[in-house]
């Protein structure tokens, strides 16, 4: 078994709810597989870079997984054959902080150097 992270990105138009019941029928593959979720996070519907498939946003779920490579090859192809799905991604890691949040779930305060120029919160750049 080895440790992955898949985000998936889900149309705009779909519900919140209609997302849960893809994360759960996405969940329901890997551990019917003998895999299991270590971790789960919803990061909401964010504004896409660039028009993926017609959408200018879309709701994204990130899943840390502990599982077989056959497992997370029939989870891409489930990616890949489920039209509400416009995106996703898979990458090995070497390991899953469950304790911590992910980048994407921390608070939308960003450290200074990452501040577009003018932005006069405390230490903003100028």
């Amino acid at each position: 078994m080895s440790l992955y992270e898949s985000v998936f990105i889900a149309r705009q138009d779909v519900s919140t709810q209609d997302v849960d019941k893809l994360s759960e029928k996405f969940s329901k593959i890997i551990t019917d597989m003998k895999g299991k979720i270590v971790k789960k996070e919803s990061w909401g519907l964010r504004t896409l870079a660039y028009l993926v498939k017609k959408n200018r946003k879309g709701h994204y779920v990130m899943f840390g997984i502990d599982a077989s490579a056959e497992a997370m090859a029939e989870l891409q192809r489930q990616f890949t054959l489920n039209e509400d799905v416009i995106r996703s991604m898979t990458t090995k890691v070497s390991n899953i902080d469950k304790s911590t949040p992910s980048i994407m779930m921390k608070s939308g305060e960003r450290p200074a150097a990452e501040r577009p120029l003018g932005d006069k919160r405390k230490g903003g750049g100028e």
